[in-house]
């Protein structure tokens, strides 16, 4: 643990992108302490530009847009996050158990998740909000389908090269059952891995979130949601960009600060092949 440390320390753009995620959870986690104002609540004219009482100006309704920024970042971490952490675990003890069975079950599976794959990603999400309905839970559910096709098939892989180890070998002739080696023997030592990969889907899964807010098919008005915002500031890009540059940096420097902590840590753990698999 003490060498990964050194490794991740030794890297100049893994520091930057963990602070950069530091940063922004402390943030959301901080939102309702810092929003000066109610961010559903009117509190002056429309489109007001930034001054000492609206750093951040007002939207096109009048709401303080400094507030609703703060607390869209909380609704888009929090989706991101949970579909992530679901994807990685979900995801990665299906692969396990297609390593650990083969033979048919390991047939649907991965021919199910070719099918998924196939699948363009808008058009899944598009026909699942439409039967039940766009809500944040809707919302993470349907993007943690997406993002644990990629999750299984590497799980699935590594698996299959654990299967030939020694140690689950001698389990099954111990006469363990199936979920006793999966949980016990095969999933402790994909640990490192499905890290990795939480990191990575939470990641991909922050950039679309906020480009179905955009598109009209994540979280619906008038809840605060970065990808809403950019929506809505399209209408008065000309006269007060802000709107659309202020939810953009947020998304852009969490993605990034996400993808370069990856980077540093799945190098610092030997997990480039998982990386690769964002």
């Amino acid at each position: 643990m003490k060498t990964v440390i050194q490794r991740i320390v030794r890297r100049p753009l893994t520091i930057v992108g963990i602070l950069l995620v530091a940063f922004h959870l402390t943030m959301a986690l901080a939102a309702p302490l810092l929003a000066p104002y109610d961010p559903f609540i009117l509190i002056g004219a429309p489109l007001e530009p930034p001054d000492a009482t609206y750093w951040l100006g007002t939207d096109a309704l009048g709401r303080d847009f400094l507030s609703r920024l703060l607390m869209g970042g909380r609704i888009s971490i929090v989706a991101a996050l949970a579909a992530g952490l679901i994807a990685s675990l979900v995801g990665g003890l299906i692969g396990l158990a297609a390593a650990y069975y083969r033979g048919l079950f390991d047939d649907i599976v991965s021919r199910l998740v070719e099918m998924n794959l196939a699948i363009p990603a808008i058009l899944f999400v598009t026909l699942f909000v439409t039967g039940f309905g766009q809500t944040l839970p809707v919302l993470i559910l349907v993007i943690s389908v997406i993002k644990m096709m990629g999750v299984i098939r590497t799980s699935r892989a590594q698996g299959i090269v654990l299967m030939e180890m020694g140690y689950v070998k001698a389990a099954r002739l111990r006469g363990e059952t199936a979920a006793s080696v999966i949980l016990r023997e095969l999933l402790p030592n994909i640990a490192d891995l499905l890290a990795v990969e939480f990191a990575m889907r939470t990641s991909s899964a922050l950039l679309l979130v906020s480009a179905l807010s955009f598109l009209g098919l994540g979280i619906s008005p008038p809840t605060p949601d970065w990808g809403l915002m950019i929506h809505d500031g399209l209408q008065s890009i000309r006269s007060e960009p802000w709107l659309i540059l202020a939810p953009a940096l947020c998304v852009s420097t969490l993605v990034v600060g996400i993808n370069f902590a990856v980077e540093g840590i799945s190098d610092a753990l030997g997990l480039e092949a998982a990386r690769g698999a964002a």
